[in-house]
């Protein structure tokens, strides 16, 4: 059943019960502390009028009579028959008197003496015969008297005092508990006051907004530290959110791109075919023509298909070939495979014997892709240097050109797939853009990690960083 009430009315519920037991128990103790000290006032008071009845019992016809020391009080002997005879004193002439104690048959008095006069004294309570009334008894034997001697004194005024105090403590529960619920009420509203905002931005962001937070970040409370933590936890998600979306978006790209660069090469392919259809055959010069067209375009498409399934092999995780590898060397010959096919572009080299573990064929394509990049975005004869350097725990290959260079927002999308520095598709601004998203994706399958760097007009530098090998 609890499950089913709130936070709110169970916190309150909880504070009701729990005062309401202290104010209980602080009553009952109060009420019973304070009965027994009347009751104690009592006995003392009946204690100081005894000697008053025994002073009667002894002379009868003394001058100050019994009803000048007990006024108010019943007096009675019971003889060794169990016969038992009252007398009420009373306080005022004409006076009423009142209902008589009820006493019990059989009065057990101590064996050994309690009183001042070591007599056996007993003390007990006793019912009116009739009205409700109470009445507290002091019945005690005095010297070798065969009677019991009795002292009546009536528990009104003590009746009369608990009985208000018992309202009077009723109220002030009733009153503390009724304030206590406004102020918990009052005080666990405000407390709760940001868990309801969290649940009004957890609405908001489960409607898609996810750009909410938590405002009450204070680490002093729970809720402050509660909120700190969902905060966090929502950049996280909004963080993988737009991940994803540029995941996503990249991808829908991608495949825009590879469709576009493979549609190229296919409807050559298509148009020389259908060349050789309207009667190349039979004409050598337009056989040989769509021949070459065909090789050359279908040449294109394998290029495109192996560099996007090497992608896709390093996107997988596949492991590449770990051999001891002389980068030095790796390097020097695609410099000479560069120069013979530009031989109008002064290369610098600078190399130094270098060791890394790693594929031999993938880091070759790294620089060629690097070298092939130069040649296809700067203006011919440009300078292009090469260094190959130990760099502590690693190896450092920079490949750098004196060309035009990069703007910011170029540089930043250097290594991503499928772009190029020129938004068209003409053939003549280079290749599809994978070049150098192989170089990236080649570096980080060996452990390692590329950046570039360029000044406008001054020309752009890549870096190669990969750990070396071992002894």
């Amino acid at each position: 059943m609890h499950r089913q009430l709130s936070l709110r009315t169970r916190l309150i519920l909880g504070v009701i019960v729990l005062a309401a037991a202290g104010l209980v128990a602080a009553d009952v103790a109060t009420y019973s502390s304070l009965r027994s000290f009347l009751i104690d006032q009592t006995d003392s008071s009946l204690e100081a009028a005894h000697h008053a009845v025994d002073a009667f019992v002894q002379n009868p016809n003394a001058q100050f009579g019994l009803g000048n020391a007990v006024r108010g009080d019943y007096v009675g002997l019971r003889t060794n028959g169990g016969q038992t005879r009252l007398g009420y004193a009373p306080r005022f002439y004409g006076e009423e008197k009142p209902p008589a104690p009820t006493l019990p048959q059989k009065i057990a008095l101590p064996a050994a003496g309690s009183g001042p006069n070591d007599e056996p004294v007993s003390y007990f309570t006793a019912d009116a015969v009739h009205g409700g009334g109470h009445y507290r008894v002091r019945a005690w034997t005095n010297g070798d008297s065969p009677y019991t001697l009795l002292l009546a004194q009536p528990l009104s005024s003590v009746d009369a005092t608990l009985h208000r105090l018992l309202w009077i403590e009723l109220l002030v529960t009733v009153l503390v508990l009724a304030g206590l619920a406004a102020l918990g009420l009052w005080v666990v509203r405000l407390g709760l006051r940001p868990l309801a905002a969290i649940a009004q931005t957890a609405a908001k962001i489960g409607a898609g907004d996810l750009t909410q937070r938590i405002e009450r970040e204070d680490d002093r409370t729970e809720i402050g530290r509660l909120g700190r933590a969902l905060n966090a936890m929502l950049a996280q998600i909004e963080a993988g959110y737009r991940a994803r979306e540029a995941s996503e978006q990249k991808l829908r790209r991608f495949v825009a791109d590879a469709s576009h660069e493979l549609r190229t090469p296919l409807a050559a392919v298509r148009a020389y075919a259908e060349l050789y259809g309207r009667g190349a055959a039979e004409r050598p010069a337009d056989l040989e023509r769509s021949m070459a067209g065909i090789s050359r375009e279908s040449e294109r498409m394998s290029l495109l298909v192996d560099d996007l399934l090497l992608l896709a092999r390093l996107d997988e995780g596949r492991p590449l070939a770990q051999e001891r590898v002389r980068l030095d060397e790796v390097v020097q010959e695609a410099i000479d495979a560069a120069r013979a096919v530009d031989p109008q572009r002064p290369i610098g080299c600078e190399v130094a014997e270098t060791v890394v573990v790693g594929d031999h064929d993938r880091l070759r394509q790294v620089v060629d892709n690097l070298l092939a990049n130069i040649r296809a975005h700067t203006p011919p004869a440009t300078p292009a240097h090469v260094r190959v350097v130990p760099n502590g725990e690693l190896a450092m290959v920079e490949v750098a050109d004196e060309g035009p260079g990069l703007d910011d927002e170029q540089l930043a999308h250097i290594f991503e797939r499928f772009y190029r520095t020129d938004s068209s598709r003409a053939r003549a601004s280079g290749g599809v853009g994978l070049g150098l998203s192989i170089v990236d994706a080649v570096m980080r399958a060996h452990g390692g990690r590329a950046s570039a760097s360029s000044t406008a007009g001054e020309g752009t530098t890549v870096r190669l960083e990969l750990p070396l090998a071992g002894p």
